[in-house]
């Protein structure tokens, strides 16, 4: 029998076996990503996961991805770090899914 812990422990525990945080942490910052991409940006991306710091986000066109790779990327990965503090961000990857 394992020995009493407290409440918040368990439910936490809880969150995390059952995946709650992480899709918690997914909707943050898929709203994040809409605030700092901006509606043009917002409107032909979507953010697919975040795995191990690094968010996943879909494009709907290869000029896109491009433009976003090339000249965005950098500033897009410091907001999104200043948006979502608590959340530790090393990277954005980008990738080309044209049915959304």
């Amino acid at each position: 029998m394992r020995d009493p812990q407290p409440l918040s422990a368990a439910i936490s525990e809880l969150f995390a076996k059952r995946g709650l945080a992480a899709r918690r942490g997914n909707e943050e910052v898929a709203v994040a990503w809409r605030r700092v991409a901006g509606e043009r940006i917002a409107r032909d991306s979507r953010i697919l996961s975040l795995r191990d710091g690094t968010i996943h986000i879909s494009v709907t066109s290869s000029a896109l991805l491009n433009e976003l790779v090339s000249f965005h990327s950098q500033q897009l990965l410091a907001d999104m770090q200043t948006e979502c503090s608590e959340i530790e961000l090393k990277q954005l990857r980008f990738q080309l899914k044209t049915s959304q």
